[in-house]
Formats: structure tokens, sequence, C-alpha cells
């Protein structure tokens, strides 16, 4: 398949993206902060949960991995990636390396990772890779973000766009706006604005083909700590004309990041964007918390809680894969999850 081929596979009616790109030691720090007992299998083991739930391709359609999981094999020596690709399902990958403060700001960040990239996906490509993913991350802060971060970020944003398609990659950009703060709605949506602008002005310039590229967005929200939250109705309609603004058509998708939503906000919003509104792309999901929260918590790193944990995720994907389409109802969410 060509990029445009695999721009549309990954948002196919009823599908989304998982996001499983969390390195072994955010893992791990999070494993701790749940109180969950961690060993040296722990990251392989949770990897392959997720990776060979059974069904979970009929609404995933697509893996972001880390580097790490790239290599990983099961509990019986056989590639995970490998069987992911036999499942149907097109892995990605995440060749970001963190962020680190940008040089001359007051604390702002940029994604690093650019060093020997080109070789690195060229690698990845023959291993079967399908996809990149690139993070920036803002923070609404008094004066943030600045000029200065929107534009480094973008630029390399874009860098990584073009050097993904030049591997016969899809790249999915991800100018994340971050939900932590005191901000309104309204200061969320001129961010999201400003932010949107200056990426794809930035994508332009670096010869990407919008049509063989997908945009991982943040929703328009208040901040957490906001004393003012908008209904469901309010969000969809707030994040679909920022995007109506900002994000041409040409795009063939756009899939959310959960971003600290509760799994059901995340459903919800998602299915009234798509119920309510005639789109010239399709929205989707890439969630990481808000797809695999649940499983973890019956997981618990216990070999007899995997097939409980897999029917969980198969569940909130489904929810998901349905919302996608506009047709989730809460009253889905009670239906019984298959074990």
């Amino acid at each position: 398949m060509n990029a445009i081929e695999i721009a549309n596979q990954l948002v196919a009616a009823g599908k989304g993206i998982m996001a499983a790109d969390r390195p072994s030691p955010a893992f791990y720090d999070l494993l701790q902060a749940e109180s969950i007992p961690a060993d040296e299998d722990s990251y392989r083991n949770w990897s392959e949960l997720l990776f060979l739930a059974p069904g979970l391709n009929e609404y995933v359609s697509g893996i972001i991995m880390t580097d790490e999981q790239v290599g990983l094999v099961d509990g019986a020596g056989e590639s995970l990636i490998e069987q992911v690709i036999e499942r149907g399902m097109i892995p990605g990958i995440s060749p970001f390396r963190g962020m680190v403060v940008l040089a001359g700001s007051a604390g702002e960040t940029v994604g690093s990772g650019l060093d020997g990239l080109r070789e690195r996906l060229a690698e990845y490509a023959n291993m079967g890779v399908g996809f990149t993913k690139w993070r920036a991350a803002f923070q609404i802060g008094p004066g943030t973000p600045s000029y200065y971060a929107i534009e480094a970020n973008a630029y390399v944003m874009a860098q990584v766009a073009a050097l993904s398609q030049e591997a016969g990659l899809v790249p999915i950009v991800e100018p994340e706006v971050m939900l932590w703060g005191d901000h309104t709605i309204e200061r969320c949506f001129s961010v999201t604005e400003w932010v949107l602008s200056r990426s794809f002005e930035a994508l332009y310039l670096h010869r990407v083909d919008l049509e063989g590229t997908l945009v991982k967005a943040s929703m328009v929200l208040a901040g957490n700590e906001c004393a003012e939250q908008a209904d469901v109705d309010t969000v969809a309609e707030q994040t679909v004309k920022v995007f109506r603004r900002r994000i041409p058509s040409a795009v063939p998708g756009i899939v959310f990041l959960s971003g600290g939503q509760s799994d059901s906000h995340a459903t919800a919003r998602l299915n009234a964007m798509n119920a309510n509104y005639e789109l010239p792309w399709k929205l989707s999901f890439s969630y990481a918390r808000a797809l695999q929260r649940a499983p973890m918590a019956i997981w618990g790193n216990r070999a007899e809680n995997v097939r409980a944990a897999q029917a969980a995720l198969r569940h909130r994907a489904k929810m998901n894969g349905l919302a996608s389409m506009g047709l989730w109802t809460e009253e889905l969410e009670g239906e019984a999850v298959a074990s």
C-alpha cells in the first residue's frame, strides 16, 4: 500500500488507533502509581495483552509502538509486530525520544529524536511499520505557548512528516494543546487555532502530501482546573469549528488523543461530533488511557486476569469505534463485556 491507502485504512469506518507507545520507564512508573506489582517481564506481558487481544482488529486499525516494542517477542518467542500485521492491524512507530527544553525559552519544550531519523525510518519500514507519530505539547498559561515554541515545534513536526513520507510511511502529526490548567474553553480555542495554523503552514513549506497525512489532535476543552466546564455539545461544536477553520479537507482523517479525559467523556464527545456534523475528514480516535485505563485496573500484572482485561480493552475499542460513526449511546456502555 502507498501512503494515501495506509492513511485511509487507518481511519476506516468504525475503526481507530490504539496508542501503546508508553516507554518502559514511564510504564513502570505507572505500575507503581497504581500499586501494581512489577517484574522484569511486565512490559512484555502488558504489550502482549494489548497487541494480541482477541477481536481487537474489528475496531482498531493500527497500533502506535515504541522502538522497544517493535523488537519484542511474546512468551513463546514469536514476534509481536509480525502478529499484529497477521491480525490485519498496521504497526506504527513513535520515533520521538522525549521532550527537551527549548533553548532560549522559559521552560517550553520541543520533541527530540531527529538525529539519524532518516536511517531509522527506513529500518522501520523494512520491518513492516506503516506510519509514524510525532508529538508536540503546548501548555496554556501566562504567556504560553509562545510564538517561538509554536514555530519551533511546527518546524520539527514538519521535518519528521517529510522524512516519514520519504520512507513510504504515513506521518501522524500531533500538536497537543494540553488539558492541564485553569484556562477557559475560549482560550483553548484561540490557542488551538494558532497552533494548527502554524503547523499546517510548516507542512506546506516542507512539501508534505496532505492526502497521505493524519492529524492527532486534542479537543477544545476548558482546563481541568477551570471552574466552568462545557457540556458535550459545546465541546463538539468548538472543536469542529476550529478544525473547519484550520485543517484542510485534503487531510483524510483526524484522530483524537484522550489527553486526560475520562473514558466516557472521550467517547461521548467523539460521538457528538460524528453524529451532529457533516465533516470533510474522518474523525476517529488514537487513545491510550481512554482505551487502557480499565484493562490495566483489571489486569494488575496477574496472568489469570489477562482474558478479562482483553475483553475490557475490546469493549472500550468497540465503544469508540461506534463513536467514530456517531452510533454510540450510553445504553451500550451497560452491555455485558464478553469474556
